[in-house]
């Protein structure tokens, strides 16, 4: 493909450097691109700076060093209101983002407020619901959903605005193993660009080719998951520790591997 003619990365960021105005500084210059379709996760110890990276994304926080785009879109207040709807987060817990009366309300709630009405809202509601095994949950309060099934609302709720990026925020915590599967057999079967931020490494092996370890606020490790995860001293090194008896050398993993660099 013509480089000049060939589509923007779902996300670029160069040079991102912030500090909290308390003083205390959370990313030191960080250059991470995630390409279109890319299935990425970012690993790391609390306090990494991975939640601050992400509030990057769609303009929750700003005014740092360095830039942030999407699709080619620069991350700034000129264009905040498309960056939020192309960059879609799905919180830790599934109760801080369903807040309607019902799941359908709630999926709508989104796209509604962008402008969408009518029977285009209703059939973005239904196709959002469908893709996650929710179409028949249409009606019924969230609260009386299980913890797996409200989780798959929320990743339906940022479905429904069709974003670019989705980014999911621990999305296996608190997961029984068969919502866990279920889960990780939805994200598998999106065509959007996924970057999830876990501690849960063989979920990080199982959904994700490629891991970014990010580490006092910059990227330590950037490379094939399965690669990362058998290095024993990035490993030890950066506070990532397996479960008991896991040995990722043994554990299929998802597809479309890139190439490992050390930073």
């Amino acid at each position: 493909m013509d480089p000049l003619t060939a589509p923007a990365p779902s996300l670029d960021v160069r040079g991102l450097a912030y500090a909290y105005p308390d003083g205390h500084q959370a990313l030191f210059g960080v250059d991470l691109t995630v390409e279109r379709g890319e299935r990425v996760a970012v690993l790391g110890p609390n306090g990494a700076g991975k939640t601050t990276l992400v509030l990057h994304l769609n303009g929750i926080l700003g005014g740092g060093v360095g830039t942030v785009s999407v699709a080619g879109l620069p991350v700034c207040r000129e264009h905040l209101a498309q960056i939020r709807r192309q960059v879609g987060i799905v919180f830790q817990d599934p109760d801080d983002q369903l807040f309607m009366p019902t799941v359908r309300e709630d999926v709508a709630f989104g796209p509604a407020a962008s402008g969408l009405r009518g029977t285009d809202l209703e059939k973005r509601v239904a196709a959002a619901l469908e893709r996650v095994g929710m179409a028949a949950y249409a009606d019924r309060p969230p609260h009386h959903l299980s913890y797996g099934q409200r989780r798959r609302v929320a990743v339906a709720t940022v479905l429904a605005m069709e974003p670019e990026i989705l980014v999911l925020d621990e999305p296996s915590s608190n997961l029984d193993p068969a919502s866990r599967r279920e889960l990780a057999d939805i994200l598998r079967s999106l065509d959007v660009t996924v970057l999830m931020v876990t501690h849960d490494l063989p979920y990080a092996l199982e959904l994700c080719p490629r891991s970014v370890v990010l580490s006092e606020g910059v990227i330590a490790a950037d490379g094939p998951t399965r690669e990362l995860l058998v290095d024993e001293e990035l490993m030890r090194g950066h506070r990532l520790e397996l479960p008991f008896g896991f040995d990722p050398r043994f554990v299929p993993v998802a597809q479309r591997s890139s190439p490992q660099k050390r930073i």
